[in-house]
């Protein structure tokens, strides 16, 4: 879990928050992975042989 410690002004109100270095950094690439999915909604999607296929035309596979 992220396990975040909160850092409080003079009214105990939350103004900022310490995480792991680890939860940083999956978080981040969470987030990523998010902007590269909305980025490539609109792109046209290829069945499994499809994608088989072309690895194997382009020598990948």
């Amino acid at each position: 879990m992220l396990n975040p410690e909160y850092i409080v002004d003079d009214a105990n109100q939350r103004r900022a928050v310490i995480l792991p270095l680890s939860a940083f950094e999956t978080l981040m690439e969470d987030l990523a992975d998010l902007a590269a999915v909305a980025e490539r909604r609109e792109e046209q999607t290829l069945s499994h042989d499809e994608l088989l296929a072309d690895l194997k035309s382009s020598g990948l596979l």
